[in-house]
């Protein structure tokens, strides 16, 4: 008697942990559950994925959906919808909304409004400030929460904890791993001067590398003294990669397409659109940054979708907010770097999928096994399409990658067995849940 599933995948080539090839992919109720020659088997929907390569589901452990607050801009909903049509699975949230996500309070307004609605799954980061260091060992077991974020360095929202003492503080209550982003106000502050009206190529000297480099020195040495994890969020230097390379005990890294794609070059073509913190920088950086890469410094790819209006970013330099598009982008762009030769498929899924789910205790998802989540990004490796404006599903309505070419190109988004997205068409409504974590948080 053959064995009957609710969805087939079929015909595809796997990339998972132990390889790539061919086999089939069977799933019931949700998770995955039989992994290679289904010829015989039986099933609800079967999925043709002839010449497709089927990916775990990719997860983007950095996005900026401004909900409550600014949903000018972003909301959940429209986030989510660009999360899915880029081949997204799920997201974690950052705490820089309106009200800030700082407590528990807040922290169950956010998965009230994404329950359901969202496209893809997620979860929600907590802000560490001066004044809930005391509920951080509860807050950051909450379910839904993807653990504890601070801002060193000022950035869009008041989040902030530029002192020694404060991050000592929050690092000693902490048991998961905290995010970072790390640059030194204090630093910040003296250098403004630098900033010149109307040339947002004086972003990085304003914000340079001395900037990320001294804040994430202390960062590591406060780690240290607390017997803390850390992940420092959007390295976007090469002497952060020289040091880190050596600190990988306590500190793990992230690095945007953004920083692996543009460098201060591009202020020239894209001004405040290329506007973000820490800053896009000069060549030699870039370089460096692939380095780390190729030498498993950096640990996963994370989007940094930070959007905001055309007109928000029209403004003239300094007046103009930071950050850019990026959650819809992240596969096709990465996909693209595959096909040119600077990591392999293989290193790709390991920094969307797998590595998240290591760093941050996900349970039953970033990899294809049974009994796992049955998340799939499929992809076209071949599939020549260029980027756009109009391709665009945030409310924001554009992207900085606006008329690049790429080979990759996702097609298919399996959520817990669900096609959500299929040929660029969205065709279940949201659906999305709470990721769970190790532990049952």
């Amino acid at each position: 008697m053959s064995e009957t599933f609710d969805l087939i995948l079929k015909g595809g080539v796997l990339v998972n942990q132990d390889g790539i090839g061919p086999r089939d992919i069977g799933v019931r109720g949700g998770r995955i559950a039989a992994i290679g020659d289904l010829s015989r088997a039986s099933a609800g929907e079967t999925l043709d994925a002839k010449g497709l390569h089927i990916l775990p589901g990719v997860i983007d452990t950095q996005v900026h959906f401004r909900e409550p607050g600014a949903t000018h801009k972003e909301d959940l909903e429209t986030g989510s919808r660009g999360a899915v049509l880029g081949g997204v699975t799920a997201v974690f949230e950052m705490p820089n909304t309106n009200p800030l996500t700082t407590g528990a309070a807040e922290l169950a307004d956010k998965l009230r409004r994404a329950h359901h609605r969202m496209h893809c799954d997620f979860a929600f980061w907590v802000g560490g400030t001066h004044e809930n260091v005391n509920d951080i060992p509860e807050l950051e077991r909450l379910p839904g929460a993807a653990g504890i974020k601070v801002f060193m360095g000022s950035s869009t929202g008041s989040l902030l904890v530029a002192d020694d003492q404060g991050v000592a503080a929050i690092l000693g209550q902490t048991r998961r791993r905290a995010a970072f982003h790390s640059e030194d106000e204090y630093r910040l502050e003296e250098r403004k001067p630098l900033r010149v009206a109307g040339d947002a190529a004086s972003h990085p000297v304003w914000r340079d590398e001395e900037a990320a480099l001294r804040s994430t020195r202390r960062l590591v040495r406060i780690a240290r003294e607390q017997h803390a994890a850390i992940h420092v969020l959007h390295v976007s230097t090469a002497e952060e990669i020289d040091f880190l390379a050596e600190h990988k005990d306590v500190a793990s890294v992230e690095v945007t397409p953004q920083h692996l794609s543009f460098s201060a070059d591009d202020y020239a073509r894209l001004g405040t659109r290329l506007q973000m913190n820490p800053p896009i920088r000069a060549p030699r950086h870039r370089e460096r940054l692939w380095w780390g890469l190729s030498q498993g410094i950096a640990d996963i790819l994370g989007s940094d979708h930070a959007p905001h209006t055309l007109e928000e970013k029209a403004k003239p330099y300094p007046q103009s907010p930071s950050g850019m598009t990026g959650v819809q982008t992240l596969v096709p762009v990465m996909l693209d770097h595959v096909n040119a030769g600077r990591l392999s498929l293989e290193r790709f899924v390991d920094m969307t999928s797998a590595g998240p789910a290591r760093l941050f205790g996900i349970a039953g998802k970033g990899r294809v096994a049974v009994g796992y989540d049955a998340d799939f990004t499929l992809v076209d490796l071949k599939r020549r399409e260029t980027i756009s404006d109009a391709w665009s599903a945030s409310r924001s309505g554009w992207t900085p990658y606006d008329g690049v070419s790429v080979v990759g190109w996702p097609v298919g988004t399996i959520i817990r067995g669900r096609r959500v997205m299929w040929q660029g068409e969205i065709v279940t409504p949201g659906q999305g849940e709470a990721v769970r974590f190790v532990g049952g948080l």
